[in-house]
């Protein structure tokens, strides 16, 4: 049975779920009528986190340059560039059994590409959610629907998956950037000179 969140909630994923170690996270949206002369390409991406919510380097951030992270632990399944058709756009697999021992979070993120340039931001963009899965069962588990709370964010912080005494947990952020990728990049503890 789904979980379905709201913004600001946490849920156990392995506590509930015992045996529970590869996941998948999906992520999905659409865009509204545009009438730009560019395609809208939405990206998702992932940082895996120390203590400190900082990345600890640079394989630690995770997306369709670099699709595998934590020592393989974190795969992302490529880069859909339009967000056409039903269902998830991009994926990531997850082993949480996996995971190194310093990473204690995991932040899903979805960027604009080129956002500036093209003059896009996510008050054009709609239907955007995460769901996670059982990568074995392929049993939904958790969905969060992001809501239309969005106008000129370039950059959301869907939500993360944190340790919790030695549990997983899902929480629902739903946190809008301004700046794009970089400003994500730089909060979360990388150089992007």
């Amino acid at each position: 049975m789904t979980v379905s969140l709201a913004k600001g909630q946490k849920v156990d994923l392995t506590k509930t779920n015992p045996g529970l170690s590869k996941v998948v996270v999906g992520l999905g949206w659409d865009t509204n009528k545009y009438d730009g002369a560019n395609d809208f390409d939405l990206d998702s991406s992932v940082f895996l986190l120390g203590e400190n919510g900082k990345v600890t380097n640079e394989s630690d951030f995770v997306f369709y340059n670099n699709p595998n992270g934590g020592n393989g632990a974190v795969v992302h399944t490529g880069d859909n560039r339009t967000g056409a058709g039903d269902g998830d756009d991009e994926q990531v697999k997850i082993n949480l059994s996996a995971i190194p021992a310093n990473i204690e979070r995991v932040a899903f993120t979805i960027t604009i590409h080129e956002s500036d340039k093209r003059n896009q931001n996510f008050g054009q963009v709609s239907n955007a959610y995460a769901r996670i899965f059982n990568e074995v069962t392929d049993e939904e588990l958790i969905r969060y629907d992001l809501g239309e709370d969005f106008s000129i964010e370039t950059a959301l912080v869907v939500g993360e998956l944190y340790r919790h005494n030695g549990e997983w947990k899902f929480s629902a952020i739903g946190s809008g950037y301004q700046g794009g990728l970089a400003a994500l990049a730089r909060d979360f503890g990388l150089d992007v000179g």
